[in-house]
């Protein structure tokens, strides 16, 4: 394989009361073995996104298995010819997913998983569902899956009072939710079945799980990610996708050619 960076994403809901201890520790590991990106603790669980060499990556994480919390992290894996990160970061949060609800904890409870494969298969069969995307608008613009429900979100932190403007009859269809990696529905569907939802189900590994087990049946256009990157297609590649270095939209290569883009200064969405 010609890429040289591997970049790996993984999270977990876990009780961390530690996580003061383990930050600096984590990142002198991290920066010793050359990975870039971001780590988040928070007392909920460890969210993180990091990239590097084949090597240093194994090596982390034989570090974190060595604490039996974190045995087992399902990664999402895909590959880059350069350096996604800019950095090396350790947080500390409050939340490792942002949505301001202390009484929604995932460690305890959250909605069942459906496999990538069996939700392609329901999607094949034509199966009544509603796929419901729990992402930010300007995600969406860029991929999707087919049909899917858009909330309108410009943060996550919409998303509980985006979802009491659902019309009641959808309560009693079963739901697919999805985000991006799968951490975003763990808290989402725990505010789903409080919200009255009969029947929801989460995309197990989100978006770039079904990539890597299902390809890019039923998903229209890119996946957005949080990294320099910006884009991936459904073979998990590095897409022409870029940033607008005012505002921070994203911009598909077809915007990219509006007059109202200009490298460094502004692009469609300066404008609105």
């Amino acid at each position: 394989m010609s890429e040289e960076f591997v970049n790996i994403a993984g999270y977990r809901f876990i009780s961390i009361p530690d996580m003061v201890d383990m930050r600096w520790p984590l990142r002198d590991l991290c920066v010793d073995l050359g990975l870039k990106g971001t780590i988040l603790l928070g007392e909920e669980g460890i969210n993180f996104f990091l990239a590097g060499t084949q090597e240093s990556v194994d090596q982390f994480i034989v570090h974190i298995e060595e604490d039996e919390r974190f045995r087992g992290i399902p990664l999402k894996i895909s590959y880059s010819n350069h350096q996604p990160f800019t950095r090396m970061l350790v947080r500390l949060k409050k939340e490792i997913i942002s949505m301001g609800h202390d009484d929604v904890k995932p460690a305890t409870f959250t909605g069942p998983f459906i496999s990538p494969k069996e939700f392609k298969s329901w999607l094949d069969e034509g199966k009544e569902i509603i796929v419901l995307d729990t992402r930010n608008d300007y995600e969406m613009r860029l991929g999707k899956f087919e049909n899917a429900v858009d909330l309108e979100i410009e943060t996550f932190r919409e998303f509980p009072s985006a979802i009491k403007q659902l019309p009641d009859e959808m309560k009693g269809t079963p739901v697919v939710m999805y985000c991006t990696g799968g951490v975003r529905c763990e808290k989402a569907s725990v505010m789903m079945l409080e919200e009255g939802f009969e029947s929801v189900y989460q995309l197990e590994g989100g978006i770039l799980g079904y990539f890597e087990e299902c390809g890019g049946e039923h998903w229209e256009g890119e996946c957005f990610v949080f990294d320099r990157r910006v884009g991936l297609g459904p073979d998990l590649e590095e897409t022409a996708s870029i940033v607008c270095y005012e505002c921070r939209e994203p911009l598909l290569p077809e915007e990219q050619k509006s007059d109202n883009y200009i490298i460094g200064a502004s692009c469609p969405y300066c404008a609105l």
